[in-house]
């Protein structure tokens, strides 16, 4: 096709996504050109990098771009697939085009074509650039005619390296992909899947509906797959879709084991996966057979994972030889020392921003461990103080009358306070079943003085009059810990702070556990009690926080063999047989008799008989 100017082409290509350019040269084919779009409301949907070789084209030659009008815009608008309310189309040439590309670092691929072109100017050379470049507007249908997964399905794992460009924050969440997740395709898939996964009844689901945590766990995984399909595969629209390419994922878990991430890591991304398979099988079209196909090859990939992926055996010497364990004597003595030092210091220096502070942290600390057995972080991070009259905060409660885990104080004098946890990991398990006990003496005059004027400095110090923030325990901005991460990093700064080392909070379970399942344990709570606290049971101690408890097992049953074999000695000694030996006169066996009155026994080596017996 052509125009009074311009000789026209349209050439598709098969990059990583299927893609189409049309390629512009004058009549003489003496220079060749590309499509640059220089609307800039067009520039939305456009990834990174292609915004930034829009800004280095305009840079490079002075807005001085060659635009479009009449007959050739119209031919080359059609012919791209464009919005036709596109004001303005230019063209540049295609050494700006090179030097432009080189300097935003886009695929390979597209630098290869470029180059190719510019070499041979008069050849039919295919170049290819993503789609949504010539169509901004153009969107994946979020719902697909055909619904099935990319077979054959791969028998091995490929070899992945880690690129040299690698990130740990690779994900969509991260700020160089977030608006990617605001996508309109996007954003459907996560509402219906989010909406399919977390709807307490669901009758095409397979089990229970996802609780707020498993839920956001499957988000994280979701965007973590996207964005390394987006950064790493070069797919500009990532979707829901790309779940179904069972090569991707293939080659997503061999990026995890490249990246040294545990077996629990890529199996928890596994699971997601079927998650989001079912999902899509749930689906109008989705009964092809390759879905099946696809959750046992995920199944059986997840298998071979946990089997060549084992978990990493950890004991408190290997964790205390790089700085990641504390016995239980030196953090009840570190956390002591704080509580003591806070009370000094605001007797001294009164009500201030750094006393407060001060007494914040050490109420934390002694609530995580110490007092009281080490309740989960999440029951810590979800408590709201005895000031709050509202409705319950966790995001899956359904109780109209639930008041969530609370901190309670039930006299003034004597002091009693109360602690409530109806919102626990394994409530659901329990029967709904609340862990509920009274605060120590020690700790609740603690925790008293805290949630007088120290609180209410904070409070007024972070601009929040009252009891805004609800929870008994903030951060440096005066905000609940609802992110796990951050109350790690903050208990972490504090306990290196006080000489200590930067131990995970979540650690205190093992550190308690193992002084309390050692053989020289002090006088305590029973372990079931304690246990109870927890969360769990003693089952559990052994099975996920004991780190000891299969070389004590066998230290002791060893130990346990040397008194077992002087037993056996001395009952030997003290009760002898009295055992006589004789020989038969035809032959050369010699029997034991056990008394004086048992007569010989002779011994027929020709008989039939007792040659059987002899080999039985």
């Amino acid at each position: 096709m052509s125009s009074s100017e311009y000789t026209f082409k349209l050439v598709q290509v098969c990059l990583p996504e299927p893609s189409k350019l049309v390629v512009m040269c004058d009549k003489r084919k003496r220079q060749c050109v590309c499509l640059c779009q220089v609307y800039k409301s067009c520039l939305d949907g456009l990834l990174p990098n292609y915004q930034a070789f829009y800004r280095v084209c305009s840079r490079l030659t002075k807005h001085q771009s060659t635009l479009l009008s009449g007959q050739d815009k119209q031919l080359l608008v059609a012919l791209a697939g464009m919005d036709v309310s596109v004001p303005h189309v230019a063209v540049v040439s295609l050494a700006v085009c090179c030097r432009a590309l080189k300097l935003c670092k886009v695929p390979a691929a597209v630098l290869h074509a470029f180059d190719d072109i510019r070499l041979k100017p008069a050849s039919q050379v295919v170049l290819g650039l993503p789609e949504h470049i010539l169509a901004a507007h153009a969107q994946p249908s979020p719902n697909p005619v055909q619904l099935q997964m990319t077979t054959p399905f791969p028998v091995t794992l490929p070899e992945c390296a880690l690129p040299a460009d690698f990130k740990k924050q690779h994900g969509l969440l991260a700020k160089p992909h977030k608006h990617l997740v605001h996508r309109a395709v996007l954003a459907q898939h996560m509402g219906e899947f989010k909406s399919f996964s977390t709807s307490p009844f669901q009758l095409n689901r397979k089990g229970i509906a996802h609780s707020s945590r498993t839920w956001q766990n499957s988000e994280k995984h979701v965007y973590l797959f996207l964005g390394y399909c987006h950064h790493y595969q070069q797919v500009s629209q990532p979707t829901l879709q790309l779940f179904l390419s069972s090569p991707l994922i293939a080659q997503f878990v061999s990026f995890h084991i490249a990246a040294g991430h545990s077996q629990l890591y890529i199996r928890n991304f596994l699971s997601c996966a079927k998650c989001v398979l079912r999902w899509w099988q749930s689906k109008p079209g989705g009964n092809h057979p390759s879905f099946v196909e696809g959750l046992e090859w995920l199944q059986t990939l997840g298998l071979q994972v946990a089997d060549q992926l084992p978990r990493p055996s950890k004991d408190p010497k290997g964790l205390a030889d790089i700085g990641k364990w504390m016995c239980a004597a030196d953090l009840v003595h570190t956390i002591h020392g704080a509580e003591q030092q806070s009370q000094a210091q605001m007797q001294q220096q009164g009500v201030t921003v750094e006393t407060s502070r001060d007494m914040h942290d050490a109420a934390l600390a002694a609530m995580i461990f110490s007092h009281l057995p080490p309740v989960r972080l999440s029951c810590i991070r979800s408590l709201v103080g005895p000031a709050y009259l509202g409705p319950c905060l966790h995001h899956d409660c359904k109780e109209p009358s639930c008041e969530g885990n609370r901190l309670s104080i039930m006299s003034e004098s004597p002091l009693l306070m109360r602690i409530s946890l109806p919102h626990h990991k394994n409530a659901r398990k329990w029967g709904k079943a609340v862990i509920e006990f009274d605060v120590p003496s020690d700790l609740a005059q603690l925790l008293h003085t805290y949630l007088g004027a120290p609180r209410k400095a904070l409070l007024e110090h972070h601009l929040l009059i009252g009891d805004a923030c609800p929870y008994v325990f903030m951060d440096m901005h005066g905000r609940g810990f609802v992110a796990a991460a951050v109350l790690t990093l903050y208990r972490q700064k504090w306990l290196v702070s006080r000489g200590g080392v930067p131990m995970n909070p979540s650690m205190c379970r093992q550190v308690f556990v193992d002084e309390r399942q050692s053989d020289s344990a002090t006088a305590g709570p029973s372990n079931q009690g304690a246990a109870m606290v927890m969360g769990h049971s003693v089952k559990q101690w052994d099975k996920w926080y004991d780190m000891q408890y299969h070389p004590r097992l066998a230290q002791n049953a060893v130990e346990g063999m040397q008194s077992w074999r002087a037993a056996m000695l001395q009952s030997h000694t003290l009760a002898a047989p009295d055992l006589t030996l004789s020989t038969a006169l035809h032959c050369g066996h010699v029997l034991v008799s056990d008394s004086e009155e048992s007569q010989y026994q002779s011994c027929c080596s020709d008989s039939d008989s007792d040659i059987d017996i002899e080999l039985d």
